[in-house]
C-alpha cells in the first residue's frame, strides 16, 4: 500500500508541476495546436494553445514508477518486475509514436500529423513486440506477464487465442494483441477532443485499475492458492502504475480543464491508451476493460459507424463524429458535454468493479 501512494502522490506532483513549465516554454516559442477547419466552430479560439502536454503524464508516470521501484529494492518490498516494464514500455512506445505525430503538426504546421499507414505500422510494431515478450520471463510457478487465452475476470481457460500453440496460433495471437493495442490507443486518443475529457476519463479508469489489481495483489494465487485467488504475475506493481497513470492524469487535468491552457496532444492520448491495453492484458481482464473503458469505446465506435454510414449510404448519423461532437454541434456548451461524458465514465467503471468484486463473492463463496 505504501508503495501506490507514493506512486500516486509522485505522478501527481510531477505532472502539476511539469505542466506549466511546457505551457511557459511553448508558449515563449509561438508553438500551438492547428485547428480543423471541418470541426466545431467553437474551436477555432483554441488554435495556438500549446499541445504535447502529454509529455508532462508520461514523465509523471516514469518517474512514479522509477521512485516506487527504488523504493521497493531498499525497503526490500519488491522492486521493479517484468510485467510492471512491459506495461511501462508500450506506454512510452506509443508516447513517442505520438510524439512524432505532434512534432509534424508543431514545426511543419501540418494538423494532421503521421500519416494513418506510419501510425498503423507503429502501432504494429509496438504491438508484435508486446505480444512476443508478455508471454515470456516465467516465474517460479511458470507464471508469465500475460497469456494466450481470452480474459474476462480471469483467463477464459476454453478460450485460448493461441490454439494451443504452433505458428499459426501465435499469429493469431498476435493479430489480437495488435487489435486490443490499436484499439485502445485510437480510442483515447478519439476521446481526446474536449478539454479535460480525455484526462478526466482516463483517471476514473486508472482508479477502477488501482482497486483491481491490488485486489488481485492482495488475493494472488502465488501467496495462497484458495477458491477466489488470481493467477496474476506481478499484481502490485501493476497497481502502481495504475496509480502513476491516475496521479499524472490528475496533475495534468489541473491545467487542461476548460478552458484548457494545453493539451494533451497525441503524445498523451496515445501513450495513455497504451497504458490501458496493457493493463488489461496483463492483469488479465481484457473483456473487462471493455465495460470499464465504455466511454472509449463509444467514441471509438462512433467514428466507425459514421464512416461506414456514409460510405454506404452517403448519410451521416451522427452530426459530426467523434460523438462527444455531436452534441457540441447540436448546443451544448463543452463544460457540459464533459461532465456528463464524465458521469457516464464513472457509472462504467463503477458497474466493471461491480462485476469485478461480485464474481470474487461468488468464487469464494462469500454471501453479503
Amino acid at each position: 500500500m505504501t508503495q501506490i501512494i507514493i506512486a500516486g502522490i509522485v505522478s501527481f506532483l510531477v505532472a502539476i508541476f511539469t505542466t506549466p513549465l511546457l505551457i511557459r516554454w511553448f508558449s515563449s516559442e509561438g508553438i500551438g495546436q492547428e485547428i480543423r477547419e471541418d470541426g466545431p466552430k467553437s474551436h477555432l479560439r483554441k488554435r495556438g494553445t500549446p499541445t504535447m502536454g502529454g509529455i508532462a503524464i508520461i514523465v509523471g508516470i516514469t518517474v512514479a514508477y522509477v521512485v516506487c521501484g527504488v523504493y521497493g529494492m531498499a525497503a526490500g518490498v519488491g522492486g521493479f518486475t517484468v510485467s510492471g516494464l512491459l506495461v511501462l514500455g508500450l506506454t512510452l512506445g506509443l508516447g513517442a509514436l505520438g510524439f512524432a505525430d505532434d512534432f509534424i503538426k508543431l514545426f511543419k504546421a501540418r494538423n494532421l500529423g503521421l500519416n494513418k499507414t506510419a501510425k498503423l505500422v507503429g502501432q504494429l510494431v509496438l504491438a508484435v513486440a508486446f505480444g512476443i515478450l508478455i508471454l515470456q520471463f516465467p516465474d517460479e510457478q511458470g507464471l508469465t506477464p500475460g497469456s494466450t487465452n481470452l480474459s474476462f475476470i480471469r483467463d477464459i481457460d476454453t478460450m485460448d487465442l493461441a490454439l494451443g500453440g504452433g505458428i499459426l496460433g501465435i499469429i493469431i495471437f498476435l493479430v489480437f494483441i495488435y487489435i486490443l493495442v490499436s484499439a485502445w490507443s485510437n480510442a483515447v486518443n478519439l476521446t481526446d477532443g474536449l478539454d479535460g475529457l480525455a484526462a478526466g476519463a482516463t483517471a476514473l479508469v486508472m482508479g477502477a485499475y488501482t482497486i483491481i489489481t491490488f485486489w488481485q495483489f492482495r488475493n494472488s494465487c502465488t501467496v495462497n492458492v484458495e477458491p477466489g485467488c488470481y493467477s496474476v504475475r506481478d499484481p502490485l506493481d501493476l497497481a502502481v502504475l495504475a496509480v502513476a497513470g491516475l496521479g499524472a492524469s490528475l496533475g495534468f487535468l489541473w491545467w487542461n480543464a476548460a478552458p484548457a491552457k494545453i493539451f494533451m496532444g497525441d503524445t498523451g492520448s496515445l501513450a495513455l491508451g497504451g497504458l490501458v491495453a496493457g493493463l488489461s492484458v496483463a492483469s488479465r481482464t481484457e473483456l473487462l476493460m471493455i465495460i470499464i473503458g465504455a466511454l472509449f469505446v463509444i467514441e471509438a465506435a462512433s467514428v466507425v459507424i459514421q464512416v461506414a454510414f456514409f460510405k454506404t449510404t452517403g448519410k451521416r448519423v451522427f452530426r459530426m463524429a467523434p460523438f462527444h461532437h455531436h452534441f457540441e454541434n447540436g448546443g451544448w456548451a463543452e463544460t457540459t458535454v464533459v461532465i456528463r461524458f464524465w458521469l457516464i465514465a464513472a457509472m462504467a467503471v463503477m458497474l466493471g468493479v461491480s462485476i469485478f468484486y461480485g464474481e470474487w463473492l461468488t468464487a469464494t463463496g462469500v454471501s453479503l
